[in-house]
C-alpha cells in the first residue's frame, strides 16, 4: 500500500529535482552529471586519493572489522540536499533513485555479498522519525541487485546522541558497544552493510565488529555519500 500511495502521489504531484527544482525527476539528468562521484583508486576508509586500490598507511595500521567502505559520491550539492530531504523531511520516495545511484556504482568496486544489512536506528529514534533511511536505501538496493535483505539481523541496543558535531574520537566512543547482531541470520555470510553517509566510518566499523562477533564473513560498508 505504501508503494501504491507513493505512485499515486507522483501522478498528482510529479517529483521536482532536489538540485535545480525542475519537474519530472527527483534528480534530473543535468544534476546527476554535476554530482562529484568518488573515483578509484582511493583509500577504502578515509577516501584519500591513492595511486593504488586499498588502504592508506594511516588506515592500514588500524584494526578494521570491515573489508573496506565504498561511497558513491561526496556529501555536497544535490546529494546533500537529497539526503537531508530523505532523512529529515519524510521524502521517502527519494530512496529509490538514490539506491539506483548506489547500484550503478557497484560494478566499479569489488563488493560481493550474499546479503544486505542496513545500519539500524535505536527503537526510540525510529519511533521519532517513523522510518530508517538506511533501511529504505538497503531495501531498494536489495531489489535492484537481487541480493537478499536481512532485516533485524543487526540492532542498536544502546541509545546514542547524534554524531553531528563530534570529533572522530568522540564519534568512536559514542557508538562503542551500541550494536548487536543475530548469529542465526549472519553467521558465515558475506555482507554489504548499508548507510546513507560516511563521515569517519565509526558507526559502520562498530556495526562491523558486532557482525564479526556474530561470526559473519567478509563485510563491506556501502554508503551513498562521504563527507569531503
Amino acid at each position: 500500500m505504501h508503494w501504491l500511495l507513493e505512485a499515486f502521489l507522483d501522478l498528482l504531484f510529479p517529483p521536482r529535482c532536489v538540485g535545480c527544482g525542475s519537474w519530472g525527476k527527483w534528480l534530473c539528468d543535468n544534476c546527476v552529471k554535476a554530482i562529484r562521484f568518488l573515483e578509484e583508486p582511493y583509500c577504502l576508509f578515509c577516501g584519500k586519493p591513492l595511486p593504488y586500490w586499498g588502504t592508506c598507511p594511516s588506515c592500514a595500521n588500524e584494526l578494521h572489522a570491515l573489508e573496506g567502505i565504498v561511497s558513491v559520491a561526496y556529501f555536497e550539492g544535490p546529494i546533500q540536499e537529497a539526503v537531508h530531504l530523505l532523512k529529515y523531511r519524510g521524502r521517502t520516495a527519494l530512496a529509490s533513485p538514490l539506491a539506483e545511484l548506489m547500484a550503478s556504482r557497484l560494478p566499479h568496486s569489488d563488493l560481493k555479498a550474499e546479503a544486505i544489512v542496513p545500519v539500524p536506528l535505536h527503537p526510540q529514534r525510529l519511533r521519532e522519525r517513523g522510518y530508517n533511511q538506511a533501511a529504505l536505501l538497503a531495501e531498494n538496493l536489495s531489489k535492484k541487485l537481487g541480493i537478499p535483505l536481512l532485516n533485524g539481523a543487526l540492532e542498536r541496543i544502546r541509545y546514542t546522541r547524534s554524531q553531528v558535531g563530534l570529533s572522530a574520537l568522540e564519534r568512536k566512543e559514542n557508538v562503542k558497544g551500541a550494536f548487536r547482531a543475530d548469529p542465526l541470520k549472519v553467521a558465515g555470510k558475506d555482507l554489504i552493510l548499508v548507510d546513507d553517509v560516511c563521515t569517519t566510518g565509526a558507526t559502520l566499523e562498530e556495526c562491523g565488529f558486532a557482525l564479526k562477533q556474530a561470526q559473519a564473513g567478509r563485510i563491506w560498508g556501502l554508503t551513498l555519500a562521504r563527507a569531503p
